[in-house]
């Protein structure tokens, strides 16, 4: 299922070292995206980041999944409070882009803390931002462009990830206003133009990680911060370092025709390794889930369930 040719950094060859460029100490702290088509895995390669760097990046496209959002007679349990959304979706499109996309988030999830897919409840903040319930240790991200659907774990912090086409045009005069920081700007304009623009792409899909990383999104001006050219990281508009170390950033090329950005931060809180659901969970959650299980109603439903 997967290839080298799968995914990789950006060859420098391809983009010239211009803004946004990851370092390989980044590169390192970063799980290298896996391709999972479909629900048999490979998840053993998502235990093995969560194991080794606190995180795991998973990319499929949705028609892989497809089937599995068609005949899995599990389905419903799997959407859990999505379910409803799923069905008031008219657009077949729309619906089974919808639909993978979920159960894509579920499966990594569970395959990085060790647990069966049903038993995670996927909600949402205020603007959109996935969460795991009672697992608030556990950062999670989402994107999807086109065909391709990618999902974030981590267990160090915070983490966010975006996807373009990499053959998305980005003109640099329309957008440089609204994109670079100033030392940005310079770093680009000192490259052959034919290349700002593929340079310009690849600073919008790791400015996104960013913003969506620390639940920003478009909220956060993009020309407020900025990335080095030579993988300094997180800078201020001027160009200084805007962090310690703790933020790590990659850009990687994936089915040959994606770029595939990921923000993680490393909080610094716990080094466990444990990363198992039943030994995570908030005892408050637990808890809850405890008093509601026995409050349900005879026939075995909670109460307020739709049936």
């Amino acid at each position: 299922m997967n290839s080298p040719a799968d995914t990789g950094p950006i060859d420098a060859g391809t983009i010239e070292a211009g803004p946004a460029e990851a370092g390989p100490a980044d590169l390192d702290r970063i799980s290298e995206p896996v391709h999972v088509g479909g629900p048999d895995g490979p998840w053993h390669r998502v235990r093995e980041g969560m194991r080794s760097r606190g995180n795991a990046v998973v990319f499929a496209t949705w028609g892989e999944w497809l089937g599995t959002a068609v005949t899995d007679p599990g389905l419903r349990p799997l959407l859990d409070r999505d379910w409803q959304r799923y069905r008031r979706t008219e657009d077949p499109l729309i619906r089974f882009r919808f639909v993978t996309s979920r159960l894509v988030t579920k499966y990594t999830a569970a395959a990085a803390l060790d647990t069966r897919p049903a038993d995670l409840n996927l909600a949402y903040k205020i603007g959109g931002r996935p969460y795991l319930r009672g697992l608030d240790q556990i950062g999670i991200s989402l994107t999807h462009t086109d065909d391709l659907i990618a999902v974030a774990v981590s267990r160090n912090g915070r983490i966010g990830v975006d996807a373009e086409p990499a053959g998305r045009a980005m003109s640099f005069d329309l957008l440089h206003s609204h994109v670079c920081s100033p030392a940005e700007r310079a770093e680009l304009e000192r490259l052959p133009a034919q290349r700002r623009s593929a340079a310009l792409l690849r600073l919008w899909t790791l400015k996104e990680a960013y913003a969506k990383a620390i639940g920003q999104g478009l909220r956060l001006g993009f020309t407020e911060f900025g990335f080095g050219a030579d993988g300094a990281g997180l800078l201020t508009p001027d160009g200084r370092p805007a962090s310690r170390g703790e933020w790590a950033f990659s850009t990687r090329r994936v089915l040959d025709r994606y770029l595939l950005s990921v923000a993680g931060h490393d909080a610094g809180l716990d080094s466990s390794r444990d990363t198992a659901a039943r030994t995570m969970l908030d005892e408050g959650f637990t808890g809850a889930v405890g008093d509601l299980l026995a409050t349900a109603a005879p026939g075995g439903a909670a109460p307020g369930a739709d049936t």
